[in-house]
């Protein structure tokens, strides 16, 4: 099967660390913001559209877009969740960006209502409804390490990879 994993995120709660070590292991890209984006002709989101579902046309991890709903109906699609408590959150963005607390918590607050209203804006549904995923992933709980392997355990026992 070409898995197609799609991860939303809470900013800070280390997803594209998981997405990396997932990318390692089944030997698949990763696609981002920047990647969408380099691959517009247009700059609206129907282009944007057009571009996951070309990405999604190989095995791949694509990070946000909206990318759990326009491949909600791929069968091979995985949709996954990544939140985490906001004071690992607001510690990870000032290590990994050198900020003071009060700088990363007022960065994670944009961050996260930004893509709350671009997720609405492009579906009409709300960001983060634990209807839209197959599993949400609770970095500060489940440890950041733990992560990928719990993906790969689930992969292997449903035999997706």
């Amino acid at each position: 099967m070409k898995l197609v994993i799609t991860m939303s995120r809470r900013y800070g709660t280390g997803a594209s660390v998981i997405a990396q070590q997932l990318s390692e292991r089944l030997q698949i890209p990763v696609y981002d913001k920047v990647d969408v984006e380099q691959e517009l002709a247009g700059r609206d989101y129907a282009s944007e559209v057009d571009v996951i579902r070309k990405l999604a046309g190989e095995p791949c991890i694509i990070l946000g877009r909206c990318a759990s709903e326009i491949l909600k109906d791929k069968r091979n699609v995985f949709n996954i969740y990544i939140c985490a408590d906001m004071e690992d959150r607001i510690r990870r963005i000032m290590d990994k960006e050198g900020l003071s607390y009060e700088e990363a918590a007022g960065k994670i607050s944009r961050t996260d209502r930004e893509r709350a209203e671009y997720y609405y804006e492009n579906t009409g549904k709300t960001w983060g409804d634990v209807n839209n995923y197959h599993m949400i992933l609770n970095t500060s709980d489940l440890g950041l390490e733990n992560c990928a392997d719990i993906l790969m355990k689930y992969f292997e026992r449903k035999e997706l990879v």
